[in-house]
């Protein structure tokens, strides 16, 4: 399904079971640079192009990738595919959740570069529902933004924004301690 900042909203269980896969993963992200063929995609990957043409048609029964355009060559054709969206979106109802994504992330990060612009912090914020959903659609336009440049020259960079509900322990108030002599 797709939505209207065409994102594909994954819902199915065959979606998620074709992105678990590290390799359908990188595929699909090797995808979002330019369209390529089996070949092309077998070279960058270091794989065969049979290992790859059979991830590929997993990511196309998933409904993941498409065929982009074929290309005549030498009495033959090139065939050229693509993602099907450049975005992906969790459905609120799906069988995974946020963790999905955030294992994606851990299995594509590499370890930083010496004094490069690597960045990790995890930060826990008090929020009323009204501001959770304030700094949520905060963080979708600025992933979204075209602030943000596209891949051209340069390193690929990840970018991994998560505001989700912490199981994080309450401690009471002082005044709500009740005291017996001087232990608690």
């Amino acid at each position: 399904m797709q939505d209207e900042r065409d994102h594909l909203v994954l819902s199915e269980s065959e979606q998620f079971k074709a992105l678990g896969h590290p390799l359908r993963h990188r595929l699909l992200m090797a995808l979002r640079q330019r369209p390529a063929t089996l070949a092309q995609l077998a070279a960058a990957l270091a794989a065969t192009k049979g290992t790859i043409g059979y991830h590929v048609k997993v990511l196309e029964q998933a409904k993941m990738v498409r065929l982009a355009y074929v290309r005549r060559v030498r009495g033959g054709t090139e065939q050229y595919y693509e993602p099907t969206s450049p975005r992906l979106r969790i459905a609120a109802d799906a069988p995974v959740g946020g963790d999905f994504l955030i294992k994606a992330a851990l299995s594509e990060m590499l370890p930083p570069e010496k004094d490069g612009p690597d960045v990790t912090f995890l930060r826990h914020l008090r929020l009323t529902g009204e501001q959770a959903h304030a700094l949520a659609a905060a963080l979708e336009q600025f992933a979204d933004g075209d602030h943000i440049p596209e891949p051209g020259a340069g390193q690929q960079y990840g970018l991994l924004l998560s505001l989700h509900r912490s199981n994080i322990p309450v401690l009471p108030d002082d005044e709500a301690l009740t005291y017996d002599g001087g232990h608690m």
